[in-house]
């Protein structure tokens, strides 16, 4: 890319004098000689102890348990990161049916401690992998689902991490305070 058409101002904001393009990613390098983007730059934040926590490499490793449907990591200015979890209702269902737990609903399983401490297995599972400063100490499991209809994913379904964080401000806040 040799620049922005007819912007040179937005041009010199993302090429250095070097002519390297800085887009915003942050990477790793695979067997020296990939790139992979495991995050974005302006979605990291930094903890209370200075630390900065890349959450998109962390919400995709809790979203590997087949149990999370969705994950936002939290923890801008505070002690450690939190995160708000969406289950995977279906996962959910089942898991529950082979313990033979009675499913009510959604809303009511995401406050049974059974459940909330099955999630804290699948938490501390994904923990394991990463610094100590980036593990998940404290979740709110949500009975609903982000959708795009109330604005909380695009239309690629990334996640409007403003908007969730207003519409989830109490559930962060117990977080941090309960």
């Amino acid at each position: 890319m040799k620049g922005y058409y007819n912007q040179p101002e937005k041009t010199a904001e993302v090429i250095d004098k070097d002519g390297w393009f800085h887009t915003g990613d942050i990477g790793e390098m695979v067997n020296g000689k990939f790139l992979k983007i495991t995050d974005r730059k302006k979605e990291m934040f930094k903890t209370s102890g200075g630390k900065y926590v890349a959450p998109q490499y962390i919400e995709n490793k809790l979203k590997e348990s087949t149990l999370i449907e969705m994950a936002m990591v939290v923890g801008d200015g505070q002690k450690f990161p939190g995160a708000l979890i969406v289950p995977n209702f279906d996962a959910l269902r089942e898991w529950c049916h082979h313990k033979g737990i009675a499913y009510s609903s959604d809303a009511e399983m995401v406050k049974q401690q059974n459940i909330i401490d099955k999630f804290q297995k699948e938490i501390d599972k994904a923990n394991e992998q990463f610094a100590q400063y980036e593990r998940i100490k404290k979740t709110v499991l949500l009975p609903t689902a982000w959708t795009v209809e109330n604005h909380e994913l695009t239309a690629k379904l990334s996640l409007k991490r403003k908007i969730i964080e207003n519409n989830y401000q109490k559930e962060i806040e117990s977080i941090y305070n309960g």
